[in-house]
C-alpha cells in the first residue's frame, strides 16, 4: 500500500457506534438519487431497489472477503432494455427481471474464467472502440425517455409548460450544484436536484401526500420473485435483450476498481482479484432481480466520498447497506418517494443520461482511440447507429435481438473480423487509466 495516502478508517477498522451511523448515513446520501431514479423509469419497486441495493452490498462484501469498500446500486446501463423487454407481449415487468439475472450469470462466468485464464481475453474482447459507443448508445438510447418525462403532464400525457418548467428548474438545480458545490455535497447533485425540484413542485401544488399519511411506518414491499411470481418466466428475447449489457458494465466494473484501487493505495484486481469482485457484483445482481430489483452495479459517488473523506472502512459501507434495507421497508419513505413529480426526475434524467453518453466518448479519448484508422470509424459508427436507430434481428416465433444488445454482438464481432486489430489495441485498452484519475474524484 502507498504511504501517499493518509487514512483516517482503513478497510478493516470500525468506527465508534456514533460515527458509524453518520458515515454510513453519507454513503447512502451519494447512492439514493441515483438508486431510486432506475426503478422510478423502469416502473419497478423503489423499495425494492433499496433493500436489493443494501443485500447486494452486503454480498459482494462477503464474496471479496471485506477487502473492498465499495457500495453497489441501481445500474444505468440495465434502464433502456429493461424497459424495452417489459413492453413486449409475454414478457412484461416480471420476465424483464428474469433476463437480468442471465446478465448476472454472465458475471459469474466472466469471473470463472478470469480465475482460470487470467484478463488478457477480456481486454482483447471489449476495446474501447466498441465499449465506449455502447456506452454512449446507452445515454442516447434514452434521451426520448428524459425529454417525455419533462416536457409532458403525466395525467395527461400531453405538453404542459408547467411541468416542463419544474423539468428544467430540477436539472438547473443539478448542474449549479454539479459544478459550485464541493466536498461531498459534490458527489450528490441528483440528491439536491430532486429535493429542490420537489420543493418547487410542492409550492406549485403538484403533490399528493394523501398515500404517505395512510402509508404504515413499517410494510413489506411488493416483492417479485424469479420463476415463483406471475409472468416472472424465463424467456430468450429477454436473455437476447439483456444478457450482453453485461459486458458493458463488466467494462465499467473494471473502471470502477481501478479507481478505488488507486484511491486507497491498492491494488483490487490482485487481491482479492478482478475473479472475485466481478462474482460478488454477478451474484448482487442475480440476487436483485430474483427479488424485483434492478440490476446492481458499483457506484462511482460511493467512490468519491471515500477519495474524499479517506474513509475506507468496509463496516461502514456495510452500514449503508443495512440503513438502506431498512429504509425499503419503511412504508412512509416508499409512500414519499412516490410521490416525486414525474417532471422533476425528467429533469434530472436529462443530465444524467447526456453524462453516460458524455462518458463513452470520455473512455476513448482518453484511452486514445485513433479514428484515423478505418476499422474504429467502422466500429463505433456501426454500433452508433444499429444502438440509437432500435435496430433488431426478429427470428422465429417472438424471439428476437434488438437495441444495443445487438449493437453490442455487432461491435464485438466487427472488432474480431476486421483488419489491423492489433495496432488498434496498441493504443489503450479499458485496462489502462488515466493518471488525474484520484484527483477528479476528490474534486
Amino acid at each position: 500500500m502507498s504511504n501517499d495516502h493518509h487514512i483516517v478508517l482503513d478497510v478493516h477498522e470500525r468506527p465508534s457506534p456514533g460515527l458509524w451511523l453518520i458515515l454510513s448515513t453519507q454513503h447512502l446520501f451519494a447512492m439514493f438519487g441515483a438508486t431510486i431514479l432506475v426503478p422510478y423509469l423502469t416502473g419497478l419497486n423503489p423499495s425494492v431497489a433499496l433493500i436489493s441495493s443494501g443485500l447486494g452490498t452486503l454480498l459482494y462484501i462477503v464474496c471479496t472477503r471485506g477487502k473492498i469498500p465499495a457500495y453497489l446500486g441501481s445500474s444505468f446501463a440495465f434502464i433502456g432494455p429493461i424497459i424495452a423487454a417489459s413492453q413486449i407481449e409475454g414478457i412484461g415487468a416480471a420476465g424483464a427481471l428474469v433476463g437480468c439475472i442471465s446478465a448476472g450469470l454472465v458475471y459469474v462466468v466472466v469471473a470463472i474464467m478470469i480465475h482460470f485464464f487470467g484478463v488478457r481475453w477480456l481486454m482483447r474482447l471489449l476495446p474501447p472502440v466498441v465499449v465506449g459507443p455502447v456506452i454512449m448508445v446507452i445515454g442516447l438510447g434514452l434521451a426520448s425517455v428524459a425529454i417525455n418525462m419533462a416536457m409532458n403532464d403525466p395525467a395527461t400525457g400531453q405538453y404542459s409548460t408547467l411541468h416542463f418548467g419544474v423539468a428544467l428548474t430540477s436539472l438547473l438545480i443539478t448542474i449549479v450544484c454539479s459544478v459550485f458545490m464541493r466536498g461531498v455535497f459534490a458527489l450528490i447533485p441528483i440528491l439536491f436536484g430532486v429535493v429542490g425540484g420537489y420543493v418547487i413542485s410542492l409550492s406549485l401544488g403538484l403533490i399528493d401526500f394523501s398515500k404517505v399519511a395512510e402509508a404504515p411506518v413499517f410494510a413489506i414491499p411488493d416483492f417479485t420473485f424469479a420463476f415463483i411470481s406471475e409472468g416472472s418466466v424465463l424467456t430468450l428475447t429477454a436473455v437476447a435483450l439483456i444478457a450482453p449489457v453485461a459486458f458493458v458494465t463488466i467494462a465499467e466494473h473494471i473502471g470502477d476498481q481501478m479507481v478505488l484501487s488507486k484511491v486507497t493505495g491498492r491494488n483490487f484486481l490482485e487481491e482479492p482479484g478482478l475473479h472475485r469482485s466481478l462474482l460478488g457484483d454477478g451474484l448482487a445482481t442475480a440476487l436483485a432481480a430474483f427479488i424485483g430489483g434492478p440490476p446492481n452495479t458499483t457506484y462511482g459517488e460511493n467512490i468519491g466520498v471515500i477519495a474524499i473523506t479517506r474513509v475506507m472502512s468496509v463496516f461502514v459501507v456495510g452500514g449503508a447497506a443495512c440503513i438502506a434495507i431498512l429504509f425499503g421497508f419503511m412504508g412512509t419513505v416508499s409512500a414519499l418517494i412516490q410521490t416525486i413529480p414525474v417532471p422533476v426526475m425528467g429533469g434530472v434524467a436529462i443530465l444524467l443520461f447526456g453524462i453516460i453518453a458524455s462518458s463513452g466518448m470520455r473512455m476513448m479519448i482518453d484511452r486514445r482511440v485513433d479514428f484515423g484508422m478505418k476499422r474504429n470509424l467502422i466500429i463505433a459508427s456501426v454500433i452508433l447507429v444499429i444502438g440509437i436507430g432500435g435496430a433488431f434481428i426478429q427470428f422465429s416465433g417472438d424471439f428476437k435481438i434488438a437495441g444495443m444488445a445487438l449493437a453490442t454482438l455487432v461491435g464485438l464481432i466487427l472488432n474480431a473480423i476486421l483488419p489491423g486489430r492489433e495496432k488498434a489495441e496498441a493504443g489503450g485498452s479499458i485496462f489502462s487509466q488515466p493518471d488525474d484519475i484520484e484527483t477528479e474524484a476528490a474534486e
